[in-house]
């Protein structure tokens, strides 16, 4: 028998001074009570209850066992209780891994927002171009952006990480804005790469379902994309950039967006966490909010 039922019909035995009494309580039968009681006596070797037809009494070790039990048993009420806190209460650390570049300029705002909103929850945030394990790694919410691998891990949509063209009036000033995709090849355009400087860089664009790839060149490439996007606003070049990050730089009026009539490369983007039965409530409300923020529901809100 599970020892640790055993000790809870024990002591509702003992509190309550009867098997009989003890079985009214647990909704089980007296004889299941005597079952649990001798389990357990067996199991330590000594005897808990005299027993007589008439009454019950504790022995000596009994009642040192009871007393013991009694803490036992609260500690584990206590230990559910903080379990099923926790699980409605969004609190304790959470672990998440996102790309550098949406992380740095798009989701660490976000973040702030979020534990100002849970005081009680902490999270370690991990901003990396590079492939993770969640398992291994030990991450409960990741961000990816690209086609999904087959995976045991739930994914929900975002919004697509789509990327506009964009340039410093003082650089449109100087050398003219491109009025086509093919025009790029005529300017210094700001590359983003992963440390390969010989791979070459090509920008795609479509208008009408026709596509226009384009080979860039330029003076400056970079695996961070904040020195590019600081190079672009000095006017150093043509930068190909998230919207996101861009709007408030144009709105700002450091960034002017080029060939608005072409659409830039589109990725898809989604929120991934390991399959669980039900999810603890500090990765559902993360979630939530996520999705509140950057979901496929908050294109329609853009004007």
């Amino acid at each position: 028998m599970d020892k640790l039922t055993s000790m809870a019909v024990f002591a509702k035995s003992a509190e309550l001074g009867s098997f009989a009494a003890a079985a009214q309580a647990l909704e089980m039968s007296s004889q299941m009570v005597a079952k649990h009681v001798a389990a357990l006596e067996t199991s330590l070797g000594i005897t808990l209850l005299n027993r007589t037809t008439r009454r019950q009494s504790l022995t000596d070790i009994g009642r040192a066992y009871y007393d013991r039990c009694k803490m036992v048993l609260a500690e584990v009420d206590a230990a559910d209780s903080l379990a099923q806190e926790m699980h409605s209460q969004p609190k304790g650390l959470l672990r998440v891994s996102a790309p550098m570049t949406f992380g740095s300029f798009s989701l660490a705002p976000f973040v702030t927002r979020y534990l100002a909103r849970y005081p009680e929850v902490k999270i370690d945030l991990s901003l990396s171009d590079r492939y993770v394990d969640p398992l291994e790694d030990g991450y409960e919410i990741l961000i990816r952006i690209g086609e999904l691998e087959d995976s045991s891990l739930i994914a929900r949509p975002l919004a697509p990480y789509r990327l506009i063209a964009c340039a410093a009036p003082s650089y449109l000033a100087r050398h003219g804005a491109p009025e086509i995709p093919a025009d790029l090849s005529l300017h210094d355009c700001l590359a983003y790469t992963y440390g390969a400087s010989t791979i070459r860089c090509r920008w795609i664009f479509t208008q009408n379902d026709m596509t226009h790839e384009i080979e860039v060149n330029g003076r400056l490439r970079s695996d961070n994309w904040k020195a590019l996007l600081h190079a672009a606003t000095e006017g150093f070049g043509i930068i190909l950039g998230p919207e996101d990050v861009m709007e408030p730089e144009i709105k700002a009026g450091r960034l002017v967006r080029i060939l608005p009539d072409y659409v830039g490369p589109s990725r898809p983007m989604h929120v991934l966490y390991p399959s669980q039965r039900k999810p603890t409530a500090k990765i559902r409300s993360f979630i939530e909010a996520l999705i509140d923020e950057f979901g496929t529901e908050c294109l329609a809100r853009e004007p």
